[in-house]
């Protein structure tokens, strides 16, 4: 059965054109940037053959240039203009391709990285799989994306301004995957060691507006194909504002942008790496290592003494 078709993937290629000619908005992509290397950095083996899967621009692939222990790492994009490689011998080549159809053959990659561009898939669990196809045993999948809490606050504005103003919601904000769900994936496609965590970012501005426009400048506003089609009414779009400022601002008067970046790792499976014990192999004792009095199951403990 094929995965449900929730976003519109020439529009988000479209979005992203025109940010570019609005100037580009990129604080978030070089945060995670910068958080990539250093994860990166922290990791002990030598990547010779990398991909950047579908980072919007260069900030992963410049962070990552002269990185000593990786090779070629080549920008794959939807965009021609996005695709690039930095570093070893394919300097300038590039890969134009969608981040849900991988053009690389199984076991053939040692690293695919990717910032913020795979919550905007709609086969998230197949491109998983594909990811950890292409990479060789011991090879590492690296990526953040967008968590389930961000723009909550433009969610819950404009839910509240389309009920008042039009009598009904309309999908406008992107569901967003949960970060028990995106371990549970990573299990399910295969990937040993399997590890997720949350960097939460506040964001704040003068006002909603300048949200609107910085998201414009993201190529982020909805991508949804359920989206409704009509211009929106600018009384809708004046309520959700004040909404938002009502309940999402500051004592300073600025609001409350909030931004939840998921970042996941994954091993394709090598019998060097680390595996859990089988139980009853323990040669320690719990109680013995926390100093304490084991207490059988069946053994009720007793009342405590002053």
């Amino acid at each position: 059965m094929s995965a449900p078709h929730v976003f519109d993937r020439p529009l988000i290629l479209r979005r992203r054109q025109r940010a570019v000619g609005l100037g580009a908005a990129t604080f978030l992509l070089d945060r995670v940037a910068e958080d990539m290397a250093d994860r990166l950095a922290a990791t002990l083996r030598s990547f010779s053959r990398g991909v950047d899967l579908g980072t919007p621009g260069d900030a992963i692939r410049r962070a990552l240039a002269g990185h000593p222990r990786l090779g070629t790492l080549i920008g794959v994009d939807a965009l021609a203009d996005g695709a690039t490689a930095v570093d070893g011998s394919a300097a300038g080549v590039a890969v134009v391709a969608d981040a849900e159809i991988l053009p690389f053959a199984d076991a053939s990659l040692d690293l695919v990285v990717s910032g913020l561009a795979l919550q905007a898939v709609d086969d998230l669990p197949g491109t998983f799989a594909q990811v950890r196809r292409a990479l060789r045993p011991d090879g590492l999948f690296l990526a953040a994306l967008l968590g389930g809490a961000t723009l909550t606050e433009l969610r819950q504005s404009f839910a509240l301004a389309e009920t008042e103003c039009e009598g009904g919601l309309s999908p406008r904000v992107a569901p967003f995957a949960d970060i028990r769900d995106i371990g549970a994936l990573l299990q399910r496609a295969g990937f040993a060691l399997p590890v997720t965590d949350v960097d939460v970012v506040t964001v704040r501005y003068a006002s909603p507006f300048a949200l609107f426009s910085d998201l414009r400048r993201m190529g982020a506003t909805n991508p949804l194909v359920a989206r409704r089609r009509i211009p929106l009414r600018r009384a809708t779009l004046m309520r959700a504002a004040e909404i938002y400022a009502e309940k999402f601002s500051d004592p300073d008067g600025r609001v409350r942008a909030t931004v939840e970046i998921v970042w996941l790792s994954g091993w394709a499976p090598h019998e060097s790496q680390q595996k859990p014990l089988k139980p009853g192999s323990a040669t320690h004792r719990l109680a013995d290592a926390l100093g304490t009095k084991e207490i059988s199951a069946g053994e009720k403990a007793g009342p405590k003494r002053t």
